[in-house]
């Protein structure tokens, strides 16, 4: 099983990036997809996720990052746009299954950093 994690980049502030999150091994109809960031010097912490059609974002990204899942594909997406240096992340995908054995997996990560 595995994730993978791609589409960070460097971007300019009020750019866009889209991340997937690709799984392989394993099909995401019974997880919740979630991603998460880490900023140097600060902990990791949850700023979206997906389960079936539901989709929950932190304040900080409310408004500026959507996620989406495409099934066919196995892959779920966070397209962000408005991005603010504080943005400025190494950005993991987590899937959380929903039902027994409640599996978890990380993707290896994927740098975004904002600047001018």
């Amino acid at each position: 099983v595995q994730l993978q994690a791609s589409g960070g980049g460097l971007v300019q502030p009020g750019g866009s990036l889209r991340l997937s999150c690709a799984a392989s091994g394993v099909g995401l109809d019974y997880y919740v997809v979630g991603w998460f960031r880490q900023a140097p010097g600060k902990e990791r912490e949850r700023i979206s996720c997906i389960a079936d059609d539901t989709t929950y974002y932190e304040d900080p990204v409310k408004g500026r990052f959507t996620i989406s899942r495409d099934n066919a594909k196995n892959t779920v997406y966070l397209q962000m746009n408005n991005l603010r240096p504080e943005d400025t992340a190494v950005y993991y995908c987590n899937a959380a299954e929903t039902v027994a054995p409640f599996r978890n997996y990380w993707g290896q990560g994927t740098l975004v950093t904002v600047s001018s």
